[in-house]
């Protein structure tokens, strides 16, 4: 019973990682914009692959430790690889790179392959995205994405306008070549400048903007963000004009390179493994003074020979590892720490910093998150400090330098009054961090609802992308339209008049009808968004789109119970009397009417097949998609799912009512088998509608 209990276990533990790692995997390879660093991803990847080797029976098929994490965006037409574009099984340090290497050397060896000839080559990896560029008769005819390794984006039209990829090779060869397409740091800061100006979101990290860049619509935006490229694999084709291709990796590099390629630079060709484990250290030691952002180094057989013999696991080549860095650290100095009120009135402490270089971007401010952290990290103004970027995106201070202290280092203390307001400051020991709504362990709040500093939180909020998405109103617009007092509260930005904005320093007519134009297509975003755009604590997007699949309206939550919230799905008791207590202040029923009065949509909108009375109604159903629609997306299932008042989740439970089972259909069919769930086949699925 002991045994079968600590399977389960084990077997919740892999269901839980899968999750995690899919949902991770669609944030990076899908929407550019990563929550945690490639270093604690590949971690997490890891370790569900030794599980899943140590307990085959609970492997999934659609495990992402079998596939590459990307999908194929329908803004692009397809492509299918001539070679799959897989990855590398990752290695985190020194014993594991050794090992790899005696393990690679000794198969070697046993086919009789003398040790002279054993070969390899060590080189950077760099931090971007995955492309395939395939020439005919010497001329460039496709780039792909890498998406899920076997079918990527057709973004050719963007690979033409990156200057360093060669529309022309200097021999009329036919062959696809595999890249990085990665962005400098010059353009990266450059890029981020005109973003700022704009008062658009800021790119986190030059990989994402990368991959955002060469995935736009507009190849001209793409031309703008000043795209490189290396080249560092020969895919398929012929290199040479008589069919002759070279026999080792460092010859094909060479050959590509004189087809007028810019190539990835081979550090090492060496058979002895010391040398690669200096070459390793040697190129992490470079990391920050290079133009481009690398997050590891990556180690093959040279031989294309050899590389045969040693073969393929089940998604990643045995002849080669990538050896992946710790996020990058470096000291700087804390000059002070100042207070942000947020949205909800929570003290933010934030460390102002000597400028440093950091993962490609100059650091300044750190956050803190709240006063124990700075109490056992024993952080102190004026103190030599390290610091990182949490997920490689947020600046955070890792530790103090006590050995570096002088003695005018000085303790912090928070203001006992509310720097924007000065109204009192309570403890709140539920708080949680206003972006990701984590707990942070207790922080103190300002309660005063007129607090000017949580007006101006509360309007960024809810300008941004996930929220009313009103492209421009970024935090620069709002600091204006507060001080020259055009708003009072989020209602005010509907009533914004042109005049009044293009009046505003570094404005103008046609940035005014941008701005007057985003916020009228913002009217119709629907109820769900303006719940979230609210900023009410404890709500995020998921719960917001449940509750109004569930209300129909946010008009209808004032007068509703805690007792009624609850019986949606996922939302529990301090949600909900954090929604019963907002809906019952006056001052929301002011707002909630300002916004209908202005024309805000506050219903959940149905798009016009759904209003065919022929259409189902799905209202309180829960369905999983899984496995591959011949006949639409699983977006567009799942927004059909939701028009007809259904919900659509990533994983099956007892409460699942429907799964909808494509082709190849994976773990989830099974699981639901189990269950006894009712499973769907697409036809029976498509009638239903």
């Amino acid at each position: 019973m002991q045994e079968k209990n600590n399977t389960a276990g084990i077997q919740a533990h892999m269901d839980e990682l899968r999750q995690k790692l899919a949902y991770h995997a669609d944030l990076y390879y899908n929407k550019d914009n990563p929550e945690i660093s490639d270093y604690e991803y590949d971690a997490m990847f890891r370790e569900l692959t030794e599980l899943e080797e140590a307990y085959p029976q609970y492997a999934a098929a659609d495990s992402l430790t079998r596939n590459v994490g990307g999908a194929v965006s329908e803004k692009f037409s397809k492509v299918t690889h001539p070679v799959k574009m897989g990855s590398l099984t990752d290695v985190f340090d020194e014993g594991e790179l050794r090992a790899f290497l005696e393990r690679t050397i000794q198969f070697l060896s046993d086919e009789g392959v003398p040790a002279e000839e054993i070969l390899f080559t060590v080189e950077p990896k760099i931090d971007g995205l995955s492309v395939g560029l395939t020439y005919e008769n010497g001329s460039l005819r496709l780039g792909a994405t890498r998406g899920n390794g076997t079918v990527g984006e057709n973004v050719t039209e963007n690979i033409a306008v990156i200057a360093d990829i060669p529309h022309t090779l200097t021999d009329k060869v036919s062959l696809t070549v595999r890249g990085e397409v990665y962005m400098p740091h010059t353009s990266f800061a450059r890029l981020n400048r005109i973003r700022e100006e704009a008062g658009e979101k800021l790119w986190a990290n030059p990989r994402n903007a990368a991959a955002g860049s060469l995935r736009r619509l507009d190849s001209a935006a793409t031309k703008e963000a000043g795209l490189s490229i290396f080249v560092f694999n020969y895919q398929t084709g012929d290199l040479y004009p008589d069919g002759h291709a070279p026999a080792s990796h460092k010859e094909t590099i060479d050959r590509m390179h004189a087809l007028g390629f810019s190539t990835i630079r081979v550090a090492a060709v060496t058979t002895e493994p010391e040398e690669v484990v200096k070459t390793v250290a040697k190129i992490g030691e470079e990391r920050s003074s290079l133009p481009y952002d690398i997050d590891g180094a990556v180690i093959k057989i040279d031989s294309l020979a050899q590389r045969g013999m040693l073969g393929e696991g089940p998604s990643t080549p045995k002849w080669a590892v990538a050896y992946k860095y710790p996020p990058e650290q470096k000291e700087t100095r804390l000059v002070d720490i100042e207070v942000q009120i947020g949205r909800t009135g929570v003290l933010t402490p934030t460390a102002v910093l000597e400028p440093v270089q950091l993962a490609g971007t100059t650091v300044s401010r750190a956050t803190l998150h709240n006063i124990d952290i700075i109490r056992a990290r024993d952080i102190r103004i004026g103190d030599m400090v390290r610091v990182q970027k949490a997920g490689d995106i947020i600046p955070e201070i890792v530790s103090s330098v006590p050995e570096k202290r002088t003695g005018a280092e000085v303790p912090f203390a928070f203001p006992e009054k509310c720097p924007s307001c000065g109204e009192k400051l309570f403890w709140d020991d539920q708080a949680e961090d206003e972006d990701t709504a984590a707990d942070v362990g207790g922080a103190l709040r300002c309660v005063n609802p007129r607090c000017p500093a949580q007006l101006e939180r509360r309007m960024i909020h809810f300008a941004s992308r996930g929220a009313m998405n009103i492209d421009g109103m970024g935090p620069t617009l709002v600091r204006q339209i507060i001080e020259t007092g055009l708003v009072s509260d989020v209602g005010d930005i509907f009533s914004l008049r042109k005049e009044d904005i293009a009046a505003l320093p570094r404005m103008g007519d046609k940035s005014a009808d941008n701005i007057v134009n985003a916020v009228n297509n913002a009217k119709e975003s629907g109820g769900a968004r303006v719940l979230f755009a609210l900023g009410i604590r404890h709500v995020g997007e998921a719960a917001a789109e449940g509750i109004l699949n569930v209300f129909g309206s946010v008009e209808n939550l004032f007068g509703a119970s805690a007792e009624d919230l609850c019986a949606v799905e996922d939302i529990g008791g301090i949600t909900a009397s954090m929604i019963v207590e907002y809906f019952s202040l006056p001052e929301t029923a002011l707002l909630i009417e300002k916004l209908k009065a202005a024309g805000v949509r506050l219903d959940v909108p149905r798009a016009a097949e759904e209003t065919d009375e022929n259409a189902a109604d799905f209202t309180g159903m829960t369905f999983v998609l899984t496995g591959t629609l011949s006949t639409m997306t699983r977006d567009e299932a799942t927004e059909k799912i939701k028009a007809r008042g259904g919900k659509a989740t990533g994983s099956v439970s007892a409460k699942t009512t429907y799964v909808v089972a494509g082709e190849a259909a994976g773990s989830k069919l099974t699981k639901a088998q189990t269950l006894g769930i009712p499973v769907l086949s697409e036809e029976e699925f498509i009638a239903m509608l």
